[in-house]
Formats: structure tokens, C-alpha cells, sequence
């Protein structure tokens, strides 16, 4: 029974992502931990985000050390290293934020949330810009990690703007 509300809770909070059925897979361990609290929810998302850039960081690091790319590519995987560098930086401070919201400054925290978030997104958007056309086994993989990892942070900022919508409710200030 409890499992069966678990899945309930995630498939909710999931509900209002872009990409639901990766959302409830890369989230449904905090099903019973986050319940039905939008701020854990959105807490769980950027964590998961984070692990994710994080193991996409040290797949780019790989390729650059065994030296898998030459030229132009080799190029556009320093400049992808270096944006997934920036979105880590953002949803570190983004996952700070929420760890400490505040009914007094809430709305702010939220536009501060939905704007690191956002640019995170963009970080790893530009990540594949470098490699656009290229078809090598190589780049087709690194494209389909990025463009994963890109799918989980924009639940991540689905979550913080339903968060931003429901608003605290029973959280309070220090």
C-alpha cells in the first residue's frame, strides 16, 4: 500500500513536467520522503539534476583525456566542458536557495530559481551547438547524454515553478 502511494505521489508531482515518464523514473526513490510537498519535490529534481551534469562532467573529461575527438570537435568539447562547468555553478546555488526558502523573501527566491535553472538549461544547450551535423559514434553519445541530462534539469525547472505557483504553505521562517 505504501509503495502504491508513492508511485501516486511522484506520478503527481511529475505530472506537471514536460518529460513525465523520465521525470517519475529519475525521481520515483523520493516518492516517499517528498509525499506531496511541492518544495521537496523541487528539491529532489535540481539534486538529481545535479548528479546528472556531474556524470556527464566526468564523461566529457574522458573524451577530452583519451583524446576521442580531433579539430573542430575537439574544440566544441572544451567549450561543452566548460557549460557544463556554468550549470553546475547555477544549480548548486539554485539547490541552496532551496534549501533555505523564506515566506519573507519567497518571490524573489523563486525569479532568482527560475533564472538559474533556466540558465543551466541553456548551458547544456550550447553544449551540443558545437557539435551540430557531426556524426560520429563518439559525438552521437555525448549528444544523447546532454540532451538527457537537458530533459531531467528542464523538470527540474518545471518543479521550482510549480513550487513558485503552490508557494510555501506550511513551511516557516527560521
Amino acid at each position: 500500500m505504501v509503495a502504491a502511494k508513492g508511485k501516486d505521489n511522484v506520478t503527481e508531482a511529475c505530472s506537471v513536467t514536460r518529460y513525465q515518464s523520465l521525470c517519475v523514473h529519475s525521481l520515483s526513490q523520493f516518492s516517499n520522503t517528498a509525499g506531496r510537498s511541492p518544495s521537496k519535490w523541487a528539491r529532489a529534481g535540481v539534486s538529481v539534476s545535479i548528479g546528472e551534469v556531474k556524470n556527464v562532467k566526468a564523461y566529457l573529461a574522458e573524451l577530452k583525456k583519451h583524446g576521442h575527438m580531433k579539430g573542430r570537435n575537439k574544440i566544441a568539447l572544451s567549450d561543452c566542458a566548460e557549460s557544463f562547468s556554468y550549470a553546475l555553478d547555477e544549480l548548486h546555488r539554485s539547490l541552496g536557495v532551496l534549501r533555505r526558502l523564506s515566506k519573507t523573501t519567497f518571490s524573489t527566491q523563486m525569479g532568482d530559481l527560475n533564472t538559474w535553472i533556466s540558465a543551466a538549461l541553456t548551458d547544456e544547450e550550447t553544449c551540443l551547438e558545437g557539435f551540430e551535423g557531426e556524426n560520429e559514434k563518439h559525438v552521437k553519445v555525448l549528444q544523447n547524454r546532454v540532451q538527457n541530462v537537458s530533459y531531467i534539469t528542464s523538470n527540474a525547472l518545471a518543479l521550482v515553478n510549480k513550487l513558485a505557483t503552490t508557494g510555501l504553505g506550511s513551511i516557516n521562517d527560521p
